[in-house]
């Protein structure tokens, strides 16, 4: 059985910078054996932002992997505050939020892009937890997707 670093590896995809906080918070918190993320944007590997609003910037498709690289982003994170994606145990929610036109239904589809990928690093049984996907009116810099998550690190 392979591991989450072995599995992300075979993606052949490549991390962002971790994100800096832009208020006042933490990217991420442990508390036992949680692992808290808070809302994640589209950092892309140069360290910029994906930009737009889905309806009217871009398709279902170009959000779909605006939510991967939140994920990318959200790995990102996990690798500079706790060493290694092999200490998350599994993935424990995740909450999606999409910047779309008031008429835009495909939420989930969109936040598929990030739950395809925990599930491609830590497998079907332990990368896919419970998860909403909600639409927004706008979202911080006009990202088209945010994304906060809950993990249980390994014992």
């Amino acid at each position: 059985m392979k591991t989450a670093e072995e599995n992300f590896e075979a993606l052949g995809l490549t991390l962002p910078p971790a994100p800096k906080p832009l208020g006042v918070y933490k990217p991420c918190l442990v508390d036992g054996k949680y692992l808290y993320l808070s809302g994640h944007g589209t950092v892309k590997e140069d360290g910029t932002l994906i930009i737009g609003r889905i309806g009217v910037d871009m398709d279902i498709e170009s959000g779909k992997l605006a939510a991967r690289q939140v994920g990318l982003a959200m790995l990102s994170t996990i690798k500079a505050n706790i060493g290694s994606l092999n200490k998350v145990k599994r993935v424990i929610k995740v909450l999606g939020m999409v910047n779309a036109t008031a008429d835009f239904e495909r939420h989930p589809y969109v936040i598929n892009g990030c739950s395809e990928l925990f599930a491609a690093v830590w497998g079907d049984e332990n990368g896919i937890g419970v998860r909403s996907a909600v639409g927004m009116g706008s979202l911080p810099d006009n990202i088209p997707v945010e994304i906060e998550a809950m993990f249980e690190l390994s014992v």
